[in-house]
């Protein structure tokens, strides 16, 4: 078990942020939770997948809801804190009657691991360093739990209205997702979560381990090589083991919130070696499909980060805007996401697009 301070949580969010592909919540206003969390002198503790007791109850609390452009201007109130998850976890404890050990992030990403350690932070527990995504995914069903056949149910689910919600079984975790969706477009479109109660023995093989090791490790990388005049772009392709993917200007960005998801376009115009060629990235809340001169790149599960070609960090949807500049990475899945169950789950077909999947490293050179 080791405590973060405060330039680790930092690194690690930046790094969330990058894995987070376009979503997974608010970095801006995760960063401001961790550091009101920090003022208040709590403590954040990162315990490895080894170190979770068999017999350890374990659970993930995270927002479900859709992704919004940026407040500017406004500082966040305790209703910006978006922390309807813990109550929702307070409610799944009351519920087993037992307390839980530990909680692990639902997936990868600015806002949602944010939320996740803070709920920990607050609770006086550790976060596990392993997540069930590896990065963010749009629908609850999007887990390496759901591959393992690990059920998602009981869970508990909070709103800010004051609503609370206790989901003792569920016919599957697309029913879930339905379930949980539908209060949270009924809520503002956002509703706190907490689901996968599981004792340790059980997290081990269905989760991916070290996921926010190596996100702070990417967060770090593009931090150190910013302050030292060196490419932090590089430098998060190097530190991922990814790729670069485009470098152009936004020509083109809309979304619209639909069924209580952000879906969007980005239509990118190429710049350097990429002028002359174009590049669309279609997003469900986190980036699915991307095209070259329309043809087909990278598809989920693999990794699809469009960053500032200045700072590295990265830039989440919708807040990419025409007439930015962008530079466009990859990463490739966790190997789960590769099975075949894996990519029935979160392929392209799933999505709509009668694709097949490529792995981005094939005829591509490594970064």
């Amino acid at each position: 078990m080791r405590t973060l301070n405060g330039q680790q949580l930092e690194d690690l969010i930046r790094g969330c942020t990058i894995l987070g592909t376009g979503g997974g919540g608010s970095p801006k206003r995760g960063l401001q939770l961790i550091q009101s969390d920090l003022s208040a002198g709590r403590e954040f503790k990162l315990i490895s997948l080894e170190e979770v007791p068999d017999d350890a109850l374990v659970a993930s609390p995270y927002m479900c809801g859709s992704v919004s452009p940026e407040r500017v201007g406004k500082g966040a109130s305790q209703g910006d804190m978006e922390m309807e998850c813990l109550d929702a976890f307070k409610a799944l404890e009351e519920y087993l009657g037992q307390k839980f050990y530990a909680a692990i992030a639902t997936e990868i990403g600015g806002g949602n691991t944010a939320v996740a350690l803070s709920v920990a932070a607050r609770l006086g527990i550790p976060i596990v360093d392993a997540d069930p995504a590896g990065r963010s995914v749009p629908e609850l069903q999007h887990t390496t739990f759901y591959i393992k056949n690990v059920s998602i149910s009981p869970l508990a689910v909070a709103t800010a209205k004051g609503d609370v919600v206790i989901l003792k079984e569920v016919a599957d975790d697309f029913r879930a997702e339905i379930l949980v969706r539908a209060l949270a477009v009924v809520s503002g479109n956002r509703a706190g979560v907490t689901d996968h109660p599981l004792q340790g023995q059980a997290l081990q093989g269905s989760v991916i381990p070290g996921t926010l090791s190596r996100a702070m490790s990417i967060g770090k990388a593009v931090r150190e090589a910013h302050s030292s005049n060196k490419d932090p772009v590089e430098a998060a392709t190097l530190a991922g083991k990814g790729y670069l993917l485009f470098k152009g200007v936004v020509t083109q960005a809309s979304w619209k919130i639909e069924e209580g998801f952000t879906i969007g376009e980005l239509f990118i115009s190429g710049q350097v070696d990429n002028h002359g060629h174009q590049y669309r990235i279609w997003y469900k809340n986190e980036h699915i499909v991307s095209w070259f001169d329309d043809e087909p790149d990278v598809t989920v599960p693999d990794l699809i980060c469009v960053l500032n070609p200045n700072t590295g960090e990265a830039i989440t949807n919708p807040n990419c805007k025409q007439g930015i500049e962008v530079t466009v990475i990859g990463y490739p899945a966790p190997e789960m996401w590769r099975s075949p169950k894996g990519l029935q789950l979160f392929g392209p077909k799933h999505f709509g697009y009668e694709l097949q999947y490529k792995e981005i490293e094939k005829n591509r050179r490594l970064n």
